[in-house]
C-alpha cells in the first residue's frame, strides 16, 4: 500500500485534496514538524505493534511515548512492536509512512487520548513525505472502527 492506496480511501470521505505531499522527508516527527511548520507535539504518529500474531495500529502526540503499564493493562500483553521489515506485510505501510488509513484486513485503529490536546493533527498519508491535517472529528470519521485508549506518556518521564 502507498500514498496512492491512501488517496483512494480517503476520496471515499471527500478528503482526497486535503493530502499534503511534501518535498522533502516526514518520516520522523522532528522531520514532520519542521516540513509541516508545526509544533512537534501536533504531529500525530502512528505505532505498529503486534497482540499476540495479531497487528493494531495506536495513533498517538507527538510528544507521547507508550506507557508500558498502561498497554498491558488496555492489551493484556507486553508492548511489541512491528519490526519494520515487517510492516508493510502486516499494516500495509512502509516505515515512515505508516497510519491509520488504509489498513490491511484486520489492523485494529486505536487514537491515545493524547491527541484530544490538540484541535488537529498531522497524521502521514502512507508514504515518508507525506501528511494530512485534521480536527479531532474528522479524524474520528477517517478511521471509523477506532476506538480511543489512554496508554501514552509524556516523553521524557
Amino acid at each position: 500500500m502507498s500514498i496512492e492506496t491512501v488517496r483512494a480511501y480517503l476520496a471515499g470521505y471527500g478528503y482526497e485534496e486535503k493530502i499534503i505531499e511534501l518535498p522533502e522527508s516526514s518520516a520522523t516527527v522532528a522531520l514532520a514538524a519542521e516540513a509541516l511548520h508545526t509544533d512537534p507535539d501536533q504531529i500525530a504518529k502512528t505505532l505498529a505493534f503486534e497482540v499476540g500474531e495479531h497487528p493494531i495500529v495506536v495513533v498517538v502526540a507527538g510528544n507521547r511515548k507508550i506507557d508500558n503499564a498502561k498497554y498491558r493493562h488496555r492489551f493484556s500483553a507486553k508492548a511489541k512492536m512491528i519490526s519494520p521489515d515487517a510492516l508493510v506485510e502486516k499494516v500495509g505501510h512502509a516505515m515512515g509512512g505508516v497510519c491509520p488509513f488504509a489498513v490491511r484486513d484486520g489492523v485494529e485503529i486505536y487514537l491515545d487520548e493524547s491527541l484530544r490536546d490538540w484541535n488537529t493533527v498531522f497524521p502521514a498519508c502512507g508514504s515518508g513525505n507525506s501528511a494530512i491535517e485534521l480536527s479531532i472529528p474528522e479524524l474520528e470519521k477517517l478511521c471509523p472502527s477506532a476506538e480511543w485508549v489512554d496508554v501514552s506518556k509524556k516523553t521524557g518521564q
